[in-house]
Protein backbone atom coordinates (compact mmCIF):
# COMPACT_ATOMS: atom_id res chain seq x y z
CA UNK A 1 0.00 0.00 0.00
CA UNK A 2 3.19 2.39 0.45
CA UNK A 3 4.53 2.11 -2.56
CA UNK A 4 1.16 2.89 -4.30
CA UNK A 5 1.04 6.28 -2.55
CA UNK A 6 4.28 7.13 -3.56
CA UNK A 7 3.26 6.29 -7.03
CA UNK A 8 0.38 8.71 -7.29
CA UNK A 9 2.37 11.24 -5.28
CA UNK A 10 5.16 10.81 -8.35
CA UNK A 11 2.25 10.72 -10.53
CA UNK A 12 0.70 14.13 -8.94
CA UNK A 13 4.42 15.83 -9.35
CA UNK A 14 4.88 15.14 -13.20
CA UNK A 15 1.24 16.31 -14.27
CA UNK A 16 1.84 19.53 -11.49
CA UNK A 17 5.04 20.28 -13.50
CA UNK A 18 4.16 19.63 -16.81
CA UNK A 19 1.19 22.36 -16.17
CA UNK A 20 3.17 24.37 -14.45
CA UNK A 21 5.07 27.06 -16.00
CA UNK A 22 8.52 27.63 -15.89
CA UNK A 23 11.01 29.96 -16.47
CA UNK A 24 14.78 30.14 -17.95
CA UNK A 25 17.51 31.64 -16.84
CA UNK A 26 18.74 34.34 -18.60
CA UNK A 27 21.90 33.24 -20.35
CA UNK A 28 19.59 30.19 -21.70
CA UNK A 29 21.64 27.99 -19.76
CA UNK A 30 19.12 24.90 -19.73
CA UNK A 31 18.11 26.23 -16.02
CA UNK A 32 14.37 25.85 -15.31
CA UNK A 33 12.54 27.25 -12.14
CA UNK A 34 9.24 26.28 -11.39
CA UNK A 35 6.93 28.43 -10.60
CA UNK A 36 8.23 30.67 -12.87
CA UNK A 37 7.54 33.90 -10.61
CA UNK A 38 6.65 32.53 -6.97
CA UNK A 39 5.49 34.24 -4.06
CA UNK A 40 7.70 34.73 -0.82
CA UNK A 41 7.36 31.23 1.12
CA UNK A 42 6.43 29.12 -2.06
CA UNK A 43 8.39 26.19 -2.71
CA UNK A 44 10.41 26.39 -6.26
CA UNK A 45 11.89 23.14 -8.23
CA UNK A 46 15.02 23.80 -10.07
CA UNK A 47 16.68 21.97 -12.93
CA UNK A 48 19.58 22.32 -15.16
CA UNK A 49 20.48 20.47 -18.28
CA UNK A 50 23.89 19.93 -19.45
CA UNK A 51 25.86 19.32 -16.32
CA UNK A 52 28.64 16.49 -16.91
CA UNK A 53 28.40 16.14 -12.91
CA UNK A 54 25.71 14.11 -10.82
CA UNK A 55 25.09 17.11 -8.11
CA UNK A 56 25.44 20.58 -7.78
CA UNK A 57 24.07 23.19 -5.79
CA UNK A 58 21.69 26.64 -6.78
CA UNK A 59 22.44 29.61 -4.26
CA UNK A 60 20.32 32.40 -4.22
CA UNK A 61 19.28 35.40 -1.60
CA UNK A 62 15.91 35.05 -2.34
CA UNK A 63 16.53 31.42 -0.85
CA UNK A 64 15.87 29.91 2.66
CA UNK A 65 18.90 27.46 2.06
CA UNK A 66 20.58 26.72 -1.03
CA UNK A 67 19.41 24.00 -3.55
CA UNK A 68 21.12 20.65 -3.39
CA UNK A 69 20.77 19.45 -6.94
CA UNK A 70 21.21 15.65 -8.11
CA UNK A 71 20.75 13.90 -10.92
CA UNK A 72 22.63 11.52 -14.05
CA UNK A 73 22.91 11.80 -17.36
CA UNK A 74 23.50 15.69 -17.78
CA UNK A 75 19.79 16.30 -16.03
CA UNK A 76 20.10 17.87 -12.31
CA UNK A 77 17.55 18.85 -10.49
CA UNK A 78 16.44 19.82 -6.62
CA UNK A 79 14.17 21.99 -4.38
CA UNK A 80 14.29 24.74 -2.03
CA UNK A 81 11.93 27.38 -0.66
CA UNK A 82 11.42 31.46 -0.89
CA UNK A 83 12.06 33.41 1.96
CA UNK A 84 8.86 34.47 3.41
CA UNK A 85 9.93 37.69 4.05
CA UNK A 86 11.39 38.80 0.58
CA UNK A 87 10.40 41.86 -1.00
CA UNK A 88 8.85 41.12 -4.90
CA UNK A 89 11.74 41.77 -7.48
CA UNK A 90 14.29 40.39 -9.69
CA UNK A 91 16.98 38.06 -7.51
CA UNK A 92 20.23 36.53 -8.71
CA UNK A 93 20.57 32.56 -8.91
CA UNK A 94 24.09 30.99 -9.14
CA UNK A 95 23.89 27.65 -10.28
CA UNK A 96 27.15 25.62 -9.71
CA UNK A 97 27.85 21.95 -11.13
CA UNK A 98 31.00 20.81 -11.17
CA UNK A 99 33.19 23.19 -13.11
CA UNK A 100 29.98 25.41 -14.89
CA UNK A 101 28.39 27.67 -13.37
CA UNK A 102 25.00 29.28 -14.79
CA UNK A 103 23.84 32.55 -13.29
CA UNK A 104 20.15 33.31 -13.31
CA UNK A 105 17.45 35.28 -12.42
CA UNK A 106 14.46 35.00 -10.19
CA UNK A 107 11.54 36.99 -10.54
CA UNK A 108 9.46 37.10 -7.14
CA UNK A 109 5.80 38.42 -6.87
CA UNK A 110 3.95 39.37 -4.42
CA UNK A 111 1.65 37.07 -2.55
CA UNK A 112 -1.68 37.29 -3.89
CA UNK A 113 -3.72 35.77 -0.78
CA UNK A 114 -2.36 38.85 0.98
CA UNK A 115 -3.17 42.48 1.02
CA UNK A 116 -0.39 44.77 0.37
CA UNK A 117 -1.94 46.32 3.63
CA UNK A 118 -1.80 43.60 5.92
CA UNK A 119 0.21 43.77 8.75
CA UNK A 120 2.98 41.08 8.45
CA UNK A 121 4.26 38.69 10.68
CA UNK A 122 7.86 38.94 12.01
CA UNK A 123 9.98 36.17 10.46
CA UNK A 124 11.72 35.07 13.25
CA UNK A 125 10.27 34.23 17.05
CA UNK A 126 9.90 37.76 18.90
CA UNK A 127 9.46 35.74 22.52
CA UNK A 128 10.33 32.78 24.11
CA UNK A 129 7.79 29.50 22.47
CA UNK A 130 5.90 27.80 24.85
CA UNK A 131 6.75 24.81 25.04
CA UNK A 132 6.95 21.37 27.40
CA UNK A 133 5.02 19.24 29.20
CA UNK A 134 5.00 16.26 27.22
CA UNK A 135 1.64 14.47 26.27
CA UNK A 136 -0.36 17.03 28.71
CA UNK A 137 0.68 19.97 27.01
CA UNK A 138 -2.66 19.87 25.21
CA UNK A 139 -4.32 19.64 28.80
CA UNK A 140 -3.06 23.44 29.20
CA UNK A 141 -5.31 24.86 26.60
CA UNK A 142 -8.47 23.43 27.43
CA UNK A 143 -10.55 24.60 30.32
CA UNK A 144 -12.00 22.08 32.81
CA UNK A 145 -14.75 23.70 33.19
CA UNK A 146 -15.76 23.65 29.29
CA UNK A 147 -14.87 20.08 28.79
CA UNK A 148 -16.52 18.38 32.15
CA UNK A 149 -19.28 15.41 31.42
CA UNK A 150 -22.18 16.55 30.02
CA UNK A 151 -26.04 15.55 31.37
CA UNK A 152 -26.16 12.47 28.94
CA UNK A 153 -22.96 11.11 30.63
CA UNK A 154 -24.06 11.64 33.72
CA UNK A 155 -27.08 9.74 33.08
CA UNK A 156 -25.23 6.82 31.22
CA UNK A 157 -22.43 6.76 34.23
CA UNK A 158 -25.55 6.70 37.22
CA UNK A 159 -27.35 3.71 35.09
CA UNK A 160 -23.82 1.85 34.78
CA UNK A 161 -22.85 2.02 38.26
CA UNK A 162 -26.86 0.91 39.30
CA UNK A 163 -26.12 -2.11 36.57
CA UNK A 164 -23.22 -3.03 38.56
CA UNK A 165 -24.48 -2.53 41.87
CA UNK A 166 -27.25 -4.63 41.04
CA UNK A 167 -25.00 -7.13 40.13
CA UNK A 168 -22.90 -7.40 42.57
CA UNK A 169 -26.07 -7.86 45.30
CA UNK A 170 -27.15 -10.91 43.44
CA UNK A 171 -24.14 -12.47 43.37
CA UNK A 172 -23.90 -11.63 47.37
CA UNK A 173 -27.58 -12.76 47.70
CA UNK A 174 -26.66 -16.36 45.92
CA UNK A 175 -23.30 -16.85 47.65
CA UNK A 176 -25.34 -16.74 50.89
CA UNK A 177 -28.01 -18.70 50.32
CA UNK A 178 -25.67 -21.33 49.33
CA UNK A 179 -23.63 -20.93 52.79
CA UNK A 180 -27.23 -20.99 54.57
Amino acid sequence: MGSLKVTLCAGAAVVLAALTPTAYAADGGGVTVTPASPAPGADVALKISGCAGTTGSAASAAFVADAKLVGAAGTLAGETRVRTSLEPGSYDVKITCGSVTVKGAIKVVADASQPPSAPTTPASPVAPVHAGGGGTAHLAAVDARAAGPSTAHTVVGLLLAGVAATAVALRRARRSRRTG
